[in-house]
């Protein structure tokens, strides 16, 4: 082979190794029909491939991502009814993001939650497409709310307040969404819901609910591996602004929320090399926060 093509070709491997694109997430979509009677298949099967291609496929930013550097998540969908007359789906979602922990093999989660009013209509032939000037199906407005939310979350874990362009776009979809006629998109109806726990993430007086994820991602966990020592202290840093989100908004579930989906990460955290001290706090803050969990708390403090 002549050396020039010989060098063209090393070139073209050598690109498609590294190549990079704009799709963010590498989500993977399960959907649970354990509960419906109807027993053809083809539907539900639709419903989980359109979803995956519709989540991985479209491009939510314009910062490039490398394969290894796309956003892990499941989207576990549970069907409570389906009517093939209507087309219509009541759903549970359970949703789970995570992001690599720097210098280590150890996942943690950035982003869980559980959306009890997935609901929407769906065809098998149906195609899911993203106009954000022009959002008129459901489905398609769930997905993409939850894309910017995923991406986010794990852009605050990266740089203080990084999300916050993804947070407008959610923003966006959550004032269309209340237009729609579907569930879990308007104000005060339900403090768990889409509008409620956006809209208190994104409140200025919770600001410190946002800083406290990259302190506890960057400074903390990314740090545990070479400076435990000063990592746990970052952690520490990281629940008092818990505290202080949770006091400045006290009706607000996003605290809470973050306890839930870190709680066994937290407690190892504490409980194995901490100080008194910091164990005594960080018990003291979680208790407070979620008292339900306290179980789990207690053995921060053996």
């Amino acid at each position: 082979m002549p050396k020039n093509r010989f060098f063209l070709l090393i070139l073209f491997i050598t690109a498609c190794i590294f190549t990079t694109s704009a799709q963010e997430l590498k989500a993977k979509v399960t959907i649970n029909r354990s509960q419906v009677s109807d027993t053809r298949g083809e539907v539900f099967e639709a419903l989980e491939r359109k979803m995956t291609d519709f989540l991985n496929e479209h491009a939510w930013t314009e910062i490039k991502f490398r394969e290894n550097e796309k956003i892990q998540c499941t989207f576990l969908l549970t069907v409570n009814t389906y009517s093939a007359t209507d087309n219509s789906f009541t759903c549970s979602l359970l949703l789970t993001a995570t992001r690599p922990v720097f210098n280590s093999n150890y996942m943690t989660t950035s982003y869980a939650v559980r959306d009890a009013q997935f609901n929407f209509e769906f065809r098998e032939a149906d195609q899911l497409e993203f106009n954000p000037t022009n959002i008129d199906n459901n489905l398609v407005a769930l997905l993409a709310y939850y894309a910017y939310m995923i991406i986010g979350m794990d852009f605050d874990t990266m740089s203080p307040l990084g999300g916050t362009e993804m947070f407008n776009m959610a923003e966006d979809i959550v004032n269309v969404g209340q237009n729609l006629g579907a569930p879990g998109w308007k104000a005060f109806d339900d403090s768990k819901n889409r509008f409620g726990l956006l809209n208190d993430y994104i409140d200025g007086s919770m600001e410190s609910m946002r800083q406290l994820r990259y302190t506890y991602h960057r400074k903390g966990l990314d740090q545990m591996s070479e400076n435990p020592e000063e990592a746990r202290a970052a952690i520490m840093e990281a629940l008092e602004l818990l505290e202080r989100a949770s006091h400045a908004k006290t009706m607000s579930q996003v605290p809470q929320l973050f306890t839930e989906y870190k709680r066994d990460e937290l407690v190892n955290i504490f409980s194995t090399k901490a100080t008194k001290e910091q164990k005594e706090r960080a018990y003291d803050i979680l208790f407070d926060i979620d008292a339900s969990q306290n179980e789990a708390w207690q053995k921060i403090k053996k």
